[in-house]
């Protein structure tokens, strides 16, 4: 009697396919600018129509809760107010209501590093991608 050797069967191995990124619109328009980009994707809607408020309402809550002492709330508020001022296109409103929160708050805004291109980039992604 003779022995049977054993067959090891070993799985052959599909080889990794490395898929290109897919980059967002967002990205595209910023390109390389990392910055600008991080700026943009904490600060703008993306879809800005759909604030329930008008910016009026927004700065009139900003500065209840201001006075009020809620500087968490306040602090969101002129954020809110800083992102539809992106969305209108309004570069000196920009700064003008991220500067707030930041004092308000301490959190730093990247946007304001280079309020104009932020803007500008925005700008082109809502007449690109925001229906009419």
């Amino acid at each position: 009697m003779s022995k049977q050797s054993k067959k090891v069967k070993t799985k052959k191995e599909n080889p990794i396919v490395q898929k290109p990124e897919m980059l967002s619109e967002l990205q595209q328009l910023v390109g390389d600018d990392e910055e600008t980009y991080e700026a943009l994707s904490a600060t703008m809607f993306l879809n800005p129509k759909n604030i329930e408020f008008s910016l009026k309402e927004v700065l009139e809550n900003a500065k209840k809760a201001e006075d009020d002492g809620d500087k968490a709330k306040a602090g969101m508020w002129y954020a809110v107010a800083g992102g539809l001022s992106i969305y209108e296109g309004n570069v000196e409103k920009v700064v003008e209501y991220y500067t707030e929160a930041e004092k308000i708050i301490g959190k730093q805004y990247k946007i304001l590093k280079k309020p104009e291109k932020a803007v500008a980039v925005a700008q082109e992604f809502y007449k690109k991608f925001l229906p009419a």
